[in-house]
């Protein structure tokens, strides 16, 4: 796994995901980031009707900080099979679909 890093293009337009812009991310590493960053969308717009942050932490069976983290999108702080653990708990029914 290479971990030698991109160099920026000045004026380059994204469409859709950053992450899955081949320019900006080698495309394994933007799969994973899109779908982490997807996860966390859903598990912010959760926590805006779980009540407070020390009942979603309950509902999540994380701390309170953790779930401070969810709300400030900190996207690094997270795997992606907690991300999934933390949606299949908030009820979220997490999927995954492949396409050639």
């Amino acid at each position: 796994m290479s971990k030698a890093k991109l160099e920026p293009i000045i004026g380059h337009v994204t469409k859709g995901s950053v992450f899955l812009d081949p320019a900006l991310f080698e495309p394994a590493r933007g799969a994973e980031l899109h779908m982490r960053a997807e996860l966390l969308r859903g598990l912010e717009r959760w926590l805006k009707t779980a009540g407070t942050q020390a009942a979603a932490a309950k509902v999540l069976g994380v701390t309170q900080a953790r779930v401070s983290d969810i709300k400030r999108g900190k996207i690094n702080t997270f795997s992606l099979d907690l991300l999934v653990r933390l949606a299949a708990r908030a009820g979220l029914k997490p999927t995954l679909r492949l396409a050639a």
